[in-house]
């Protein structure tokens, strides 16, 4: 491990990919602000998210994610260029395929562990945003997967991302 708890890339590792941005809101509806750096609780989520709280109970949607990959594919069905944060998705995955099967776990760096809840579905806000992206984020868990805290702790764009189960 690197200083900064940092797991060093084997490229041959085919379950390993890198968290390339991280982005939340502050309330419903409100523009989405990227981040370097972020701490991630069971009880909140994504610091300063708020959709990431429990309220109360197993929060199944505390912090959602999608794949450079697949936002590009969308964006490639549409002809457009849009920023990956207007998906409104908490973490960029890189380089990863994310598991989509409910009860997957994510490692974030050398704390943060997530557990895949279900895929998360795209709304009519990708469609204000531009005429036919809804669809085109609907196959095969195109739009991301929702995800819920299992381990806290920080993480910072750059960090590894491994599949720990499926």
């Amino acid at each position: 491990m690197t200083k900064q708890g940092r797991i060093a890339f084997a490229a041959s590792d085919a379950a390993m990919g890198v968290l390339a941005g991280i982005a939340r809101h502050g309330f419903p509806k409100s523009p989405m602000e990227t981040l370097d750096r972020v701490a991630i609780t069971r009880a909140g989520g994504l610091a300063g998210d708020w959709r990431g709280a429990m309220k109360g109970k197993p929060y199944k949607r505390q912090v959602t994610l999608i794949e450079r990959g697949d936002w590009e594919a969308a964006l490639s069905a549409v002809g457009r260029s849009i920023a990956w944060e207007e998906r409104r998705s908490n973490l960029l995955v890189d380089g990863l395929d994310l598991p989509q099967r409910p009860g997957a776990r994510l490692r974030i760096g050398r704390d943060v562990v997530l557990e895949i809840t279900r895929e998360t579905d795209p709304c009519e806000r990708m469609e204000a945003l531009c005429p036919g992206l809804k669809a085109a984020l609907l196959p095969d868990w195109r739009g991301g997967a929702c995800s819920m805290v299992i381990e806290e702790g920080v993480v910072e764009v750059g960090d590894l991302i491994r599949i720990e189960g499926v």
